[in-house]
């Protein structure tokens, strides 16, 4: 690692300007005493003791030259003294901080993403320099370890149908499996599962980072609403769930990518079917509040415990009640909240606990 002195730098070129600023001070304190001194002298003495002889004039005015430069060498060197002094003291207190922010910075450079600087005690410009530093670097912190649990995953994710795809050719090529249908169906369907996870990856890494392509347009949402539900209509009938719809009839129109919002409710119709038993319930409602449409799918299903509910957006992840995507990858509902941010809106979870029924919440801002 590289070894670095800013603050003995700093604290000596902050000693050096104020060094020449002490310099000028005197330099034009001198001259300027010296210019002004005599006249106000001859002004304040001439009426005193009446007029001098010539000689007596010089004498005078050398008396006043001597004293007025020595009191004025004494002053300026005890003053350059007490100047060097606080500002040494001061230029310390400002390297300080600038020197620990340095320090920081070349940790957080060389790897180490948890190294912080302390806040100065004082809150002027560095300290707010020093807050956003500290900021900046729990976000790369975060993004680290986002980005190394995304790797993590995915490789679990991976494993599996790549693990598919490596018998059944190996068992194809020693003969131990048949090149029939059945056989092709299962790679096909392992194929397809690598396909849509790559794609739900790159949905998913577009939507968090907002670089999502919308086509927005003004729509009713009560038509987003039925639209997503008659899709989802026969899959509920053939799992003996009940689906019911109630959506106010005066709901203001929203500025949305009506392909990317079918998709966010597609998956939160898919997650509670899959997750209510039969004889169940689901139950669509939308609503106006507070300037936003909100959009909510409860299910009289499994229910989230309370441990596992903060855990539900996060990428590939699973818990005994967690909601995954209709496609398996797990990250459906990743990139339902990703599609929901990028409309300005939010997605969020609610349940009372294991057994007891969840509710998912679009909220999306209205046009009036």
């Amino acid at each position: 690692m590289t070894t670095r002195h800013p603050r003995s730098r700093l604290v000596v070129r902050l000693l050096a300007a104020n060094g020449l600023v002490i310099a000028a001070g005197s330099v034009t304190l001198a001259v300027v005493a010296l210019l002004v001194s005599p006249a106000l002298f001859r002004r304040h003495v001439g009426p005193t003791i009446g007029p001098v002889t010539d000689v007596v004039g010089r004498h005078l005015d050398e008396a006043l030259t001597t004293a007025l430069l020595l009191s004025l060498g004494i002053a300026m060197v005890i003053a350059a003294v007490v100047a060097a002094v606080v500002s040494w003291v001061l230029s310390s207190r400002l390297a300080r901080p600038i020197e620990d922010l340095s320090a920081a910075a070349d940790r957080v450079a060389h790897g180490d993403l948890t190294a912080r600087a302390p806040r100065p005690p004082v809150d002027d410009e560095l300290a707010v320099l020093t807050i956003a530093f500290n900021d900046m670097a729990a976000a790369l912190q975060h993004s680290e370890v986002t980005r190394r649990r995304l790797l993590s995953d995915l490789a679990h994710e991976l494993r599996t149908p790549l693990s598919t795809v490596e018998g059944y050719l190996e068992g194809l090529v020693d003969g131990v499996v048949d090149p029939d249908p059945e056989t092709f169906t299962t790679l096909q369907q392992a194929a397809g599962r690598l396909r849509r996870l790559v794609d739900d990856v790159a949905v998913v890494s577009r939507a968090e980072e907002g670089q999502l392509e919308l086509e927005r347009r003004v729509v009713e949402p009560g038509e987003l609403v039925h639209a997503a539900v008659a899709a989802m209509r026969d899959a509920y009938v053939r799992a003996d769930v009940r689906l019911e719809v109630d959506t106010a009839p005066d709901l203001p129109a929203v500025e949305v990518d009506p392909e990317r919002i079918h998709q966010v409710l597609s998956n939160l119709l898919d997650n509670a079917r899959r997750h209510t038993p039969r004889g169940g319930r689901v139950e669509v409602r939308g609503e106006r509040r507070d300037g936003h449409v909100v959009i909510t799918v409860e299910d009289s299903g499994d229910g989230i415990p309370a441990d596992q509910l903060p855990h539900v957006f996060e990428r590939f992840y699973r818990g005994d009640a967690a909601r995954t995507s209709g496609t398996g990858t797990g990250i459906g509902l990743t990139i339902a909240r990703g599609i929901a941010r990028s409309h300005g809106g939010t997605l969020t979870a609610h349940s009372a606990g294991h057994g007891r029924g969840s509710a998912f919440t679009l909220r999306l801002p209205s046009t009036s």
